[in-house]
């Protein structure tokens, strides 16, 4: 499923989930584009790896939550580094507090509708004029199973990610005619920093420890999401438009909750 010398921007594209997007469409022959907020140690280092596989990568600094200026010039730059934009990955995002509606701080449920959904909407605004361009353009929005389940204590999250599916499924529908695809991956507990964030949460130290209780007897990988964003950006998925990957295994009641 290859996608040679089309250029793809990750946001927050250094550790997790973004740099398992970063590294699985490089493989499939794009060029690479990573956002990051503050890590640049991690940026650089995803940069290499990129640049081990044989393609063009460059990293740019970029808090989602800076508005749509900030996005506009980040997504413009990269456009004219590479000399065209292809796709776009709204990948950056974060947790909510774990607070009941009640005791949780608006400021914070407001942090984390801007990281979740504005941030992914502002750069998806300004990477539309650059997609239009090519024929092909590919828009990809990273979720949440939590939408199905929508715990208690994770208003922000829920809200957020919900919000998000809302505007790439609103974008297929009026940038199918530009020639350009937008669609999600939902994926359940990834192995990440975020993950472990999450387990301890829950009680759990060591992620390790939820293995055994998985489906196939893992957690998702960055890998296995990076594997369905490179397939949604090939001409295997060409007819793919408004929707929704899970990637939870089957099964996203396996693991404990609050």
């Amino acid at each position: 499923m290859p996608i040679d010398g089309r250029v793809a921007l990750i946001t927050g594209g250094s550790r997790g989930i973004g740099r398992g997007c970063a590294l699985c469409l490089a493989q499939a022959g794009a060029h690479i584009a990573i956002t990051y907020a503050s890590d640049h140690t991690a940026a650089a280092a995803t940069q290499q790896a990129v640049e081990a596989l044989g393609r063009e990568a460059r990293v740019y600094q970029l808090d989602v939550t800076d508005g749509y200026e900030a996005a506009r010039q980040v997504v413009d730059a990269v456009a004219a580094d590479f000399g065209r934009l292809d796709i776009l990955v709204n990948n950056a995002g974060g947790l909510s507090s774990g607070r009941s509606i009640v005791d949780d701080e608006v400021e914070d449920v407001r942090r984390v509708e801007e990281l979740n959904y504005w941030g992914a909407y502002h750069c998806t605004k300004a990477a539309l004029p650059h997609l239009r361009k090519q024929g092909r353009g590919d828009l990809l929005f990273i979720s949440s199973a939590i939408v199905i389940h929508r715990p208690a204590n994770r208003l922000s999250y829920v809200t957020s990610k919900l919000a998000l599916e809302g505007l790439a499924s609103v974008t297929a529908k009026e940038e199918r005619r530009h020639g350009i695809r937008s669609n999600v991956i939902r994926p359940g507990l990834v192995e990440t920093e975020m993950a472990v964030e999450v387990a301890r949460r829950v009680g759990v130290n060591d992620t390790a420890s939820l293995h055994a209780v998985a489906p196939y007897g893992r957690l998702c990988r960055p890998e296995d999401v990076g594997n369905a964003a490179a397939f949604l950006c090939s001409d295997a998925a060409e007819y793919v438009n408004g929707a929704v990957i899970q990637m939870d295994g089957g099964d996203n009641d396996w693991w404990p909750r609050p």
